[in-house]
């Protein structure tokens, strides 16, 4: 949703109609993974992607239908589907999309929670009886904020959304199937270390849509001039940066500096955090001290564990700028594994 949030107010605030395309069901090698939106209007504008072109013709057909008769549509292309050939997904797999008027209250509330980095889920009935079919709910905080799924279906959405971590479709009872769409807050990477490694893995972080924040109390090394690319610069000493940091399991910590006075106490408040990795620059030698220091201080083997320590995926790094690539790319791979877990 965050890639398209921009065109679509645009075409708010211009009185467009708008048609909300959403990726709810996946198989084999499709396209695009599920909860990818597209956004178009009669006139013609289309923002964001459900399928890199292979279907989106026929999505838009069925959207602007969707728009003159106000009825939701459940869309499916498979690979053994004529009109999958005749759209051309031929790329071996299938697809389910659902399409509808866009709701543009739900929207906004969605804008809001997206902006203000806040937890929140939005549930779509996708398939049922065709009074259920497009009711919609925003869940925070293990309640209903904004909609409803209908009397009967409301608690048990509630219990539905309480264990479910990652988007996915899912049936309420026998005939009724509902998207449950789970919108964390953004990724984050906390860089511990204004070094030269710190710059250009800021940059990395940045081009792949990470938030960046960087940490570092000596201000010759963290720095506006060094780091003008980074999201929040904090110079402070670690107890009081990360106490102004929300450490959850969006956010990944790269302890960079060599220096135990930061180091040590970063990585301790790392372990203990519900971060999805946390790394640690230096050597085998200067890790094997650092861990005997962190035993020392309390933390247990289990913590300890959870350090990617020496930093990054072995690819031969030799430069600051390789060295950044390696530790992006272990970090991107971790993400994704917590991401496919949490799914099954």
């Amino acid at each position: 949703m965050r890639d398209i949030l921009s065109d679509v107010e645009k075409w708010i605030d211009a009185g467009e109609t708008i048609a909300l395309a959403t990726v709810t069901l996946t198989w084999g090698s499709a396209p695009r993974k599920i909860g990818a939106h597209m956004a178009f209007t009669p006139s013609g504008k289309i923002t964001g992607s459900v399928s890199g072109g292979c279907v989106e013709n026929a999505v838009i057909e069925a959207g602007l239908q969707t728009l003159q008769d106000g009825k939701p549509r459940l869309l499916h292309f498979g690979v053994a589907d004529e009109d999958a050939w005749g759209v051309g997904l031929m790329c071996g797999g299938s697809i389910d999309v659902f399409v509808q008027p866009l709701d543009v209250e739900i929207f906004y509330a969605i804008k809001k929670a997206i902006e203000n980095e806040e937890l929140i889920v939005h549930a779509v009935v996708v398939k049922g009886a065709d009074g259920a079919l497009g009711k919609q709910a925003l869940i925070q905080q293990n309640r209903i904020q904004l909609g409803s799924l209908g009397a009967e279906n409301d608690a048990r959405i509630l219990e539905l959304s309480a264990d479910i971590s990652a988007t996915r479709q899912t049936a309420l009872d026998e005939e009724t199937q509902v998207f449950i769409n789970v919108m964390p807050p953004p990724t984050t990477l906390v860089i511990v270390g204004g070094v030269q490694v710190a710059v250009a893995l800021a940059t990395f972080a940045k081009t792949i849509g990470y938030k960046t924040i960087l940490v570092d109390p000596r201000k010759a090394w963290g720095n506006e001039t060094r780091f003008p690319h980074v999201d929040q610069l904090i110079q402070l000493w670690i107890d009081e940066a990360f106490a102004r940091i929300e450490i959850n399991s969006s956010v990944a910590i790269t302890v960079l500096t060599h220096d135990p006075k930061i180091d040590d106490p970063a990585l301790k408040a790392a372990v203990e955090s519900p971060a999805f990795y946390i790394g640690a620059l230096g050597s085998k030698k200067a890790n094997a001290k650092r861990i005997e220091r962190l035993r020392n201080d309390g933390v247990n083997e289990a913590q300890i564990a959870r350090i990617h320590a020496p930093i990054g995926l072995d690819i031969g790094a030799q430069n600051p700028e390789e060295i950044a690539l390696a530790i992006m790319a272990q970090i991107v791979q971790s993400f994704r594994k917590q991401s496919q877990a949490e799914a099954k």
